[in-house]
């Protein structure tokens, strides 16, 4: 019995061993084919190509707080944003204003991104009702100081797009 074993093992050893040599083979196979056709090489040379880098479309940067040419924005300080952030990476802070109808209605005073705790899940963006939100293709944030990583979102003296008739389609910002 026990010559038995010891003959499993030997032979699991050298099975081993062959399946490792031809994983090896198969990757140096590769490698080969890259070596001796460099023209089909995948790899991005960054930074050296930074400016025909082309980023997926779907790829998750830095998130942004959409504007139009007039300075308007499409946040409501509504928080859902906030409140769907795992990490706490956002934060909405609103006043309140009188409206032209008198009555007093929630307005985004500062809208805070802090990117250093940002995992980029995208929850932020699919909680956004007004579609306000979304991610740019920005992505060296390589920095000295980390509190260059926090950010205001929304620009100096803007403010939200005023709403149009009622025949536009909810959540459908016009640009």
């Amino acid at each position: 019995m026990a010559l038995l074993t010891t003959l499993k093992s030997i032979g699991n050893y050298f099975r081993e061993i062959y399946n490792g040599v031809t994983s090896l083979a198969r990757g140096m196979r590769v490698t080969g084919k890259y070596f001796i056709q460099p023209s089909s090489i995948v790899t991005q040379q960054y930074p050296e190509n930074r400016a025909t880098l082309k980023m997926f479309d779907n790829f998750k940067g830095e998130l942004i707080l959409k504007h139009t040419e007039d300075n308007e924005h499409f946040c409501d300080a509504c928080n859902n944003c906030a409140r769907k952030c795992p990490n706490g990476s956002i934060e909405v802070i609103s006043k309140r204003e009188e409206g032209p109808d008198g009555k007093t209605r929630r307005v985004l005073d500062k809208y805070i991104y802090h990117l250093d705790m940002c995992t980029f899940c995208g929850l932020c963006v699919q909680a956004c009702d007004q579609s306000a939100l979304e991610f740019s293709n920005e992505f060296e944030h390589a920095v000295f100081d980390r509190n260059n990583l926090i950010k205001q979102l929304n620009h100096p003296d803007s403010k939200v797009v005023e709403k149009q008739a009622e025949t536009k389609e909810p959540n459908t910002p016009t640009v």
